[in-house]
This record gives structure tokens, C-alpha cells and sequence, in this order.
């Protein structure tokens, strides 16, 4: 069926053509499809008959140089032409295409897995020309990533000619040439039509019965409104288009003249306008995400929902728009771009991986406003929060190596490491005290979401200010952090020596805790792995406070009977707010307790010695390290190696906790890459007109309340 590789174009075409058969087999007449098809983007411009092809606007794609080629060389045959156009038409009618026009880029739910698996097939197992499914298919003929290119870039004269090919051959079909091979021109365009009439109503099917799914309706649902108002235009669907249908005819298909009303234009202006108000009331879905919580599942339906309400529109317009071929031509190099989407695996993971983005981004965004400080007087409540924190963590400290010294199994040391640093991290945030580091991973999303509208040089702007205002606040927060951990951990470690009369840690282990956080040792790696930790942790935080959300289970504490039953009415109304402001806090807090203490002994069992490196925890080492050997360690290299690991671990826990989840609510908000140069470009000149703001809050904003800088 393919021509000899290595012959001439003009002899490759000749070959194709005479290929033409109407009379052979189904499976037969598509592979001769194929391989027309493939032809038509197989190489560069033709050289035919001594020059090219005749005149085309320069600059158009190869392939349709190549179709040119083609429609001249039928004109030129009328014996060819009547073989290929019977061959087309053949195709049109022997084929199903309800499944291609109405279900063609849907998948039934959003499970990844099945779709990971579907994708994973399409790329490995070959598919057969045997079908007579158009949606198989297509993925057949249409499968190169220029296909929708070169289709959208036929020119008007060209698309004429090739819709005659399906339409209206240029000689009558003889009985003694092909005969019955051909089938009468009214039967082709009135079966085509009842395709498109028949995706639309399926398509219309699909939409109503999506619409009245219980938890997408909700979220349709806006504030003051009934439910009813919403689904109306729902409702209603199936019917205009039943009363629009009855009068599809060829006499009416155009809907008169444009000054002319018509029971068509009636009908059709009435169908349309419940389009339109399906497809308004789907785009409120997003605006409920704050209120009610994202749900994957959720996410997915809208934007499918949205996306058949749009596809029914354009099979509209191929039906009754006055210039159907090019609206055809849109549809078909929809579909091309459709089939390079489904083959692509990557393009499926970030798809959820987006979806996944929004569903935890969403619900951190308010919770990541209350790490950034703006003012002089909010800079100082960091620091004093971060001193607060500093504090008891130097207690933590000592916590820890005791329970290390205690020289249990390395799991069961693990589970009391990290109750040991969960413990902390809740009674920290119950004291509204800070750690400085697990700010980052909770900020990005409340900054990205200043991103939703980027649309000038002054978002951007406004963007760097909070990003200049979080460095600042993070600077606080390890400033406060450091500042007291140190003398905590040193003033306990003395006070227990005093005590009892001998070290809590034996020299030894002290100066072997120096020599770990030497910067001249794996301590960057270690603070890189510990940077994923915290933003891990906040991933479980938005996760688990989306849950809460999506789930009420703010309203199952406060009106449950069994627990008002237990708690009291009053006291359950305040566990219900307590929990909607804290949940997030607890369970970052939680989590990351159990990350740091945990992970690393799992970590152990796979053979990598990857061990957690926190400001704030290797700053306490030291100071317990410094009691035990006393002021003379000052005097040891090792300790001043360990100086500059410190700071190279709260740069890197920072920046890279800040990065991760940066990307997520990147990704989740849609921010693209041209923003991203924008917001670089913006960020880079800051760095350069005033460093000094990333660190110290502006005057400006100290005058504002008073405060001085």
C-alpha cells in the first residue's frame, strides 16, 4: 500500500492514487488513508511536472503544498478522482463518528492510574485500521504534532476543493466503473449532519446529567440562591435542542437570511442562550474552593463539564454556521492536538499533578499570610515569636539526646525522636511562638495567590514586595530562633552539670556533634533533605486542612449529636472553631515531628545515612556541645567549621522548603512561563536597587505605624 521509499515524489503520488480502490475491504481502504495522509507530511514542498506546485501563499506548511499537488493531480484524472472521492465518501458513511464528534479527549473519571495505564497501552500496543470507529481512527491518521497546524492553514480555495472530494464528485459515477461504491450525494451530507445531530444530543445528555451530580451542583450553587436557579438552563437543555432539531432541515439548515427570523433562528438563539448560562453557572465552581474545599474529583467534572459545553458549540457551528468547512477544519485540528494530549504521559502527570497543586495550595494560602510581616511592629513580633520558639527548643535538644542515649532500636528511637520534635512544634504553636523555618513552605501559596491576576509590570512589582517582605520575616524568624536556642541549650546543659555533678553528654559525643555540622562535611546535603522535610510537612498540612474543609467536619463537631451529646453544645461550638483555624497548624506540626524523627531511621534501612539538619536543632547542638567542653571549644577549629555549617543549613532548609512549595502553588494558580521571566526580571532589579529590604523592614512601611527601622 506505501510507496517505495527513496522514489520521486511525483512517482510516490502516482503510486498512492492508483492505490484507490472502493470496492476492497474496509481495513484495506483506511490503511490507503493512512498512508495518503502520511504522504502529505512526509517531506518538504513537491516538485511536480518540472516545478512546484501551483501557486499557494508563500509560507505554508509543506503539507499543504503536498495537498495542492494532490487535488491537481485528481483534476487532472477524472478517473482517479472518481475512485478517491468514492473511496472518502465511503469512509463517511461506513464509519461510526458519534463517538469521535461527542466523546472524542472526555475519560470517564479522573483516576490516574487507569489513565496512566490507557495511555501506557496506546504507546506500546499497535492499533488496527479494522474498526469502524472514527475516534480509533483518527489517532491513526492524525498522529503527528503538526497535524493541527498544517489543517488550520488550508486556505479557504483549497478546503472548497477538498469538501467536494466528499460532497459532490467532479464526473457522475458510472454503474459499469465503481459501481455501488459511490453512494448518492444527499445520502453523504444528510448522514453527515445526523452525526453531528447525534453527538449533540449525546453531548447534551452528558452535560445534563453532569450538571445534577450532588457535590458539583453545590458548588454551582451561589450565595443567596436557590438550587433550582442554577440547574434551570440544565433542565431545559435537553428540550430546546429537541425543539431546535425539528426544524434542522436542508431548506432551513443556514437559518435564513440575517435580517429574516426563522422558527430555526428562534430555537437556535434560545439553545444557544441556555449554553451560555450552563457555561456560567460551571465557571462559578472555582469561586465555592475557598468555602467548601477542593475535591480532585470536583475539579476534574467542572473543567470536563466545561469543556463538552464548548464542544457542543462548535459541532453547532458545524451544522448551522455559514462557514461550516472552516468551522469543520477548527474541530478536526482540535482533535489532532486532542490525540497528541492522550499519547502524551507527561502531559498526564501534569495535569494532576496540577490538580493535586490546587488542592493544597487553595486551603494554605490564608494559613501562609500570618508568617509574613510587612511593618517594623510585625517584624518585631516575629522575632520575639522566634525567641520564644528558640527556647524551648533548646529543651528539645537535650530531649533528643537523651532519648539517643537511651540506645534503643533504630525505629523505636525514630517514633520517640519524632514525638519528641512533634510535641515541641504543637506546644510552640500553642503558645503563638514560631519556628523559623517551616515558614516558607506555608508563605509560597499565600504569595502565589497574589499572582491570580499578573497581568502588568505592578503585579509583578507588588509580587517582589511580598517576597522582599517573607526573606525579611524569615530572617526574623531565624534571628529570634538562633539568638535564644543557643544560650537555652548551653544554660541547661550547665545547670545539669551542676547538678548532678557530671555532663548530661560525655566529651566525646560532643565533639563528634561538632564535627558533624561542619560545613566541610555532607551538612549541605543533609540541610537540602531537611528543606524537603518541612515541605513535606506542609504539603500534610494543606492536604489535611482541605479535607476538613471539603468533609465539614467543622460542622460535624458543632451540630453532631453523639458529640454535642458528649461535649456540650457550647464547648462544641468552640472545638469547631478551634479546629477550623488550627487544623492546618496541627497537623504541619505534627507530621513534620514525626518526618524528622522517622524518616531518616527508614531511610538507614535502605542503606542512606541521610540525617536531618535544622537550624535551629543544630544551633541547640552546639550549645550543648559548648557545656560539655566548656568556653575552651571557642579555641577549636571544629567549632568555628560548625559556625558556617549552621548558617549554610538555615539558608538551605529555607530556600529549599521555599522553592518546592513555591513550584506547587505555581503550578496550582497556572502561572506560566512568560510571568515567571517577568517576575525574575523584577526580583533582579530589587536585588539591586535595595538588598537591604529583603532584610530590614523599609522605612516606609516602619512609618506607617510608628515605628523606626
Amino acid at each position: 500500500m506505501a510507496p517505495t521509499p527513496g522514489t520521486s515524489a511525483r512517482d510516490q503520488l502516482t503510486f498512492l492514487l492508483q492505490q484507490a480502490e472502493p470496492r476492497a475491504a474496509r481495513p484495506e481502504r483506511h490503511l490507503w488513508l493512512i498512508a495518503l495522509v502520511q504522504w502529505l507530511r512526509a517531506g518538504p514542498q513537491p516538485v511536480l511536472d518540472g516545478g512546484p506546485a501551483p501557486a499557494l501563499q508563500p509560507g505554508l506548511p509543506a503539507a499543504v503544498w503536498r495537498l495542492q499537488a494532490v487535488l491537481d493531480a485528481l483534476d487532472a484524472d477524472p478517473g482517479r478522482r472518481r475512485a478517491v472521492a468514492a473511496v472518502l465518501q465511503r469512509f463517511v458513511l461506513d464509519n461510526d463518528a458519534t463517538s469521535l464528534l461527542a466523546d472524542f479527549g472526555f475519560t470517564s473519571r479522573p483516576a490516574f492510574w487507569s489513565e496512566f495505564a490507557e495511555r501506557l497501552r496506546t504507546k506500546i500496543m499497535p492499533a488496527t485500521p479494522d474498526t469502524g470507529d472514527l475516534a480509533s481512527l483518527f489517532g491513526l491518521l492524525f498522529n503527528s504534532a503538526d497535524d493541527a497546524d498544517w489543517l488550520m492553514a488550508l486556505p479557504d480555495a483549497q478546503l472548497a476543493r477538498v469538501v467536494a472530494l466528499f460532497t459532490t464528485p467532479a464526473v457522475p459515477v458510472e454503474a459499469d466503473d465503481v459501481a455501488g461504491a459511490a453512494p448518492p450525494v444527499d445520502d453523504i451530507a444528510a448522514h453527515w449532519r445526523a452525526e453531528i445531530a447525534e453527538a449533540i444530543t449525546f453531548s447534551v445528555s452528558h452535560v445534563r446529567s453532569a450538571a445534577f451530580s450532588p457535590l458539583l451542583r453545590r458548588r454551582m450553587r451561589a450565595t443567596g440562591d436557590v438550587v433550582q436557579d442554577v440547574v434551570t438552563p440544565f433542565r431545559q437543555l435537553a428540550s430546546a435542542w429537541e425543539a431546535t432539531q425539528r426544524h434542522l432541515h436542508p431548506g432551513e439548515r443556514t437559518a435564513g437570511a440575517a435580517d429574516e427570523v426563522t422558527p430555526l433562528t428562534q430555537e437556535l438563539t434560545y439553545f444557544r442562550a441556555l449554553l451560555d448560562a450552563c457555561m456560567q453557572a460551571v465557571r462559578t465552581v472555582p469561586e465555592h474552593l475557598e468555602d467548601n474545599g477542593v475535591s480532585v474529583s470536583i475539579v476534574f467534572d467542572a473543567w470536563q463539564l466545561e469543556r463538552r459545553i464548548a464542544r457542543i458549540e462548535i459541532l453547532l457551528d458545524c451544522l448551522v454556521g455559514r462557514e461550516n468547512g472552516r468551522e469543520h477544519l477548527r474541530m478536526l485540528a482540535d482533535f489532532a492536538r486532542i490525540v497528541q494530549g492522550r499519547r502524551s504521559i507527561v502531559a498526564l502527570v501534569a495535569r494532576n499533578t496540577s490538580l493535586l497543586s490546587r488542592k493544597i495550595a487553595e486551603r494554605h494560602a490564608e494559613t501562609g499570610e500570618h508568617y509574613i510581616t510587612h511593618t517594623g511592629r510585625e517584624y518585631a513580633g516575629m522575632l520575639w515569636a522566634a525567641a520564644g520558639g528558640g527556647a524551648v527548643m533548646g529543651l528539645t535538644t537535650w530531649f533528643k539526646i537523651g532519648i539517643i542515649g537511651l540506645h534503643m532500636p533504630s525505629m523505636l528511637t525514630g517514633l520517640w525522636v519524632g514525638l519528641n520534635y512533634a510535641a515541641t512544634f504543637v506546644l510552640i504553636a500553642l503558645l503563638h511562638w514560631t519556628i523559623a523555618t517551616k515558614q516558607p513552605a506555608m508563605t509560597a501559596p499565600a504569595m502565589a495567590d497574589k499572582l491570580a491576576d499578573l497581568s502588568d509590570r505592578r503585579a509583578a512589582q507588588a509580587f517582589v514586595d511580598e517576597v522582599a517582605a517573607l526573606t525579611r520575616s524569615q530572617a526574623a524568624g531565624v534571628f529570634g530562633n538562633v539568638a535564644l536556642v543557643f544560650p537555652a541549650a548551653l544554660a541547661l546543659g550547665l545547670a545539669a552539670q551542676w547538678l548532678f555533678g557530671a555532663p548530661l553528654l560525655d566529651a566525646a559525643h560532643a565533639r563528634a556533634e561538632l564535627a558533624s555540622l561542619s560545613l566541610l562535611g555532607p551538612t549541605p546535603l543533609f540541610a537540602v533533605f531537611t528543606g524537603v522535610l518541612l515541605f513535606a510537612s506542609s504539603v500534610v498540612a494543606g492536604w489535611t486542612e482541605n479535607a476538613f474543609v471539603l468533609h465539614r467536619l467543622d460542622s460535624a463537631l458543632r451540630w453532631n449529636p453523639r458529640i454535642r451529646a458528649v461535649l456540650g453544645a457550647e464547648r462544641a461550638a468552640r472545638w469547631a472553631i478551634w479546629w477550623r483555624a488550627n487544623v492546618s497548624s496541627m497537623a504541619g506540626n505534627i507530621s513534620l515531628g514525626f518526618l524528622f524523627g522517622l524518616v531518616p531511621e527508614l531511610l538507614a534501612g535502605f542503606g542512606l545515612g541521610l540525617q536531618v539538619r535544622h537550624v535551629t536543632l543544630s544551633t541547640g547542638l552546639m550549645g550543648a556541645a559548648t557545656a560539655t567542653l566548656g568556653w575552651g571549644v571557642l579555641h577549636e577549629s571544629a567549632f568555628w567549621w560548625a559556625v558556617p555549617g549552621v548558617i549554610a543549613n538555615g539558608l538551605l532548609n529555607v530556600v529549599t522548603s521555599f522553592y518546592l512549595a513555591f513550584r506547587l502553588a505555581l503550578r496550582a494558580r497556572g502561572i506560566g512561563l512568560q510571568d515567571r521571566r517577568l517576575l525574575r526580571t523584577a526580583l533582579r532589579s530589587r536585588l539591586r536597587r535595595n538588598l537591604l529590604s529583603f532584610v530590614w523592614p523599609p522605612r516606609a512601611a516602619a512609618a506607617q505605624t510608628g515605628d523606626a527601622p
